[in-house]
């Protein structure tokens, strides 16, 4: 099974370094980041999860849990908090969820069925696909998915860009262009027609092209 964008998020039950959770329950009304790690105490990844720790005001503010997932007993999580805190200068102030029989893992495809049920003597290499980021959004469909492999840290001031355009996109009928920050200009969507758009932005927009109409963009 694979999962593709605007899937619905498999739901799950487990145990993380802040209770056990149910997940869609526990993203209720949110938007939620899930990031999954292949083992604990591992070089690269603990610099991701020092940098989010340090980044969860800017998702607080924007509506936004972030929860973290490695292949791994939640008891190996807590003590590789203190090396993060160490090293990192944060500690985890999100929960990560123990995924030692890899069920969650297999559910979000990234590890396949013949993987065994097992965290228990497999290697980061063994687990090296588990390195995805998923956004979710309010209605538990998956909006973004973007896989990293090991040797390279992940960008997560990029994940924070691409919430913030999905945000403004859910709520106004536009798309941001390439490079796109927040408070610069937008594109008006293709579904929507010129005499459509005459009412939606009635101060009207530029248009290099027909297919090309640039607006300020809306109040986020």
């Amino acid at each position: 099974m694979t999962l593709q964008i605007n899937d619905i998020a498999p739901d799950f039950e487990s145990d993380t370094t802040e209770g056990h959770i149910h997940f869609h329950d526990w993203i209720g009304n949110s938007w939620a980041v899930l990031f999954s790690h292949p083992k604990d105490f591992t070089p690269v990844c603990t610099t991701e999860l020092g940098y989010m720790a340090k980044l969860k005001p800017e998702f607080d503010r924007r509506n936004t849990k972030i929860i973290g997932l490695s292949v791994d007993p939640v008891s190996d999580h807590t003590r590789w908090a203190q090396d993060i805190k160490e090293t990192q200068g944060y500690a985890p102030n999100y929960p990560m969820i123990g995924d030692p029989d890899l069920k969650i893992s297999k559910a979000y495809a990234m590890l396949p069925a013949s993987a065994g049920s097992s965290a228990q003597g497999r290697t980061p290499a063994d687990n090296q696909t588990v390195r995805n980021v998923f956004v979710i959004g309010p209605d538990k469909r998956i909006k973004l998915i973007i896989a990293y492999p090991m040797t390279t840290g992940r960008n997560f001031d990029e994940v924070l860009r691409v919430l913030d355009s999905l945000q403004l996109t859910t709520k106004h009928r536009v798309a941001t262009p390439v490079n796109w920050s927040q408070g610069e200009d937008v594109i008006i969507a293709g579904s929507v027609s010129d005499e459509e758009a005459k009412k939606i932005f009635p101060h009207g927009w530029k248009a290099p092209r027909p297919y090309i109409r640039i607006v300020h963009q809306p109040p986020a």
